[in-house]
């Protein structure tokens, strides 16, 4: 069965670049936030952005088949409060230009996802990358960077050798 990408405003905006291209079930839920994605993006079948803290996704980013991003996390401190109660920790999602995600990751509040970086399928992302890096498992750390062979360290300067 075919589902439509879903949008949704609520208080917050929707921005959309050029040739973004959205397969079946992608939903777009904007809260109270502001979701901007650039030129050049595809987000691949249930993809899932939560946009309560922000999500900025830059140019030419890929986004496989169910991952998810989320910029905000339930507040559970208060143990004599229901969580549903307790107040929500906003936190932008940033993803710079030539960045591709697989499928199943999921980046959550906070993230800033560099240039140039790979989070492998199923990763569970919180914090900063490293521009180049690649990333894998739960939670993501860095594997190494794009452009050095296995095993191999990057130059002095960090860059890929």
């Amino acid at each position: 069965m075919l589902y439509w990408p879903r949008f949704r405003f609520r208080r917050g905006r929707i921005v959309i670049g050029d040739r973004v291209s959205m397969r079946s079930g992608v939903m777009i839920d904007a809260q109270s936030g502001v979701v901007e994605i650039g030129d050049n993006v595809s987000l691949n079948d249930h993809v899932v952005l939560l946009g309560h803290g922000g999500i900025r996704i830059g140019n030419d980013v890929r986004i496989a088949a169910a991952s998810t991003l989320v910029s905000f996390d339930h507040g559970f401190d208060d143990p004599g409060e229901l969580i549903r109660k307790q107040p929500l920790r906003k936190a932008a999602v940033v993803i710079e230009d030539d960045v591709w995600i697989g499928a199943g990751a999921r980046i959550l509040a906070g993230s800033h996802i560099a240039r140039g970086c790979v989070i492998g399928a199923g990763a569970v992302l919180k914090g900063a990358t490293e521009p180049y890096g690649i990333y894998a498992g739960a939670p993501a750390r860095l594997i190494r960077k794009r452009g050095e062979r296995r095993g191999q360290p990057p130059d002095q300067s960090g860059n890929p050798v």
